[in-house]
């Protein structure tokens, strides 16, 4: 059983530090496995969202584990569609029917969406008072919109979750959510197997006897992010998690951190 240590929220909630993605397009039949699988392996942590379109299959493999439900952390978001105050309740509502749960653990907006952002806010707020998600927070925010929301929310956000790997690393955005007690989820760690055979990664890996792939991981949890790695194989979810027993040393971080070139995944959010 694989033993992943957890980080305490602002809203008093505990979050394992890795967890599941399952954004998966073109394999969603593997998604409910894929879930049953990390269940199964001790991962606890799954990072859902209204987009993904695999809801239902995630809310099946739950409801056919042992594990109980307060052991589980269940993250989901609402889509940019479905921003504003009755729509993202709404949105919700049907994320939790899917997900065949009476709460959800994490709930966010997914992006930042220009014109409906502070009723979205204000709906998630409802949520969390309502006890039906249990933390709530952002997604793909920088600090022009984090302060934004600062400036109107009664409730901090617990999570900001953006995309987070040495090439896509800006150090003012983690230390501003930091400073203002909001805990930072990273996704997309290992880039989607595009840096995999870079030569820094090559060497650190090689000096640590771990894959490229943990590097990067174990480079999240260095940041102090929780981190969320994808994968619909029971092999890969095992290496992914193995890399809280090695820690990168200061030469390793300076090398890794000269790596940024704004290589991304998704949309940046400093477009928004």
């Amino acid at each position: 059983m694989l033993q992943i240590p957890n980080v305490r929220l602002n809203s008093g909630h505990l979050m394992p530090q890795l967890g599941l993605g399952v954004y998966a397009p073109g394999q969603q039949d593997e998604v409910g496995q894929s879930v049953r699988e990390a269940l199964d392996l001790g991962i606890r942590l799954i990072d859902a969202a209204s987009i993904y379109g695999n809801e239902l299959e995630v809310g099946q493999a739950i409801s056919s584990t042992s594990v109980a439900r307060e052991e589980l952390f269940i993250t989901s978001k609402v889509w940019m569609d479905d921003m504003g105050y009755d729509s993202t309740m709404r949105a919700f509502e049907k994320s939790l029917k899917d997900l065949s749960l009476e709460y959800i653990d994490l709930y966010l907006i997914h992006w930042p969406k220009e014109d409906k952002r502070k009723e979205t806010w204000k709906a998630l707020e409802s949520l969390h008072e309502q006890g039906v998600s249990k933390s709530i927070g952002v997604s793909n925010y920088y600090q022009k919109n984090l302060s934004e929301l600062l400036n109107y929310a009664h409730i901090c956000p617990a999570v900001n979750q953006i995309e987070l790997s040495p090439f896509c690393y800006l150090p003012d955005e983690l230390t501003f959510c930091q400073a203002q007690g909001i805990q930072v989820e990273g996704y997309a760690p290992v880039v989607r197997g595009l840096k995999k055979e870079h030569p820094v990664l090559v060497e650190i890996a090689r000096k640590w006897s771990k894959t490229t792939y943990q590097i990067l991981i174990r480079w999240n949890i260095e940041m102090g992010a929780v981190t969320i790695p994808k994968s619909i194989h029971r092999d890969r979810m095992i290496e992914n998690a193995t890399v809280f027993d090695f820690a990168l040393d200061a030469d390793d971080l300076t090398r890794l951190a000269a790596l940024y070139d704004n290589t991304r995944v998704a949309w940046d959010p400093r477009d928004f």
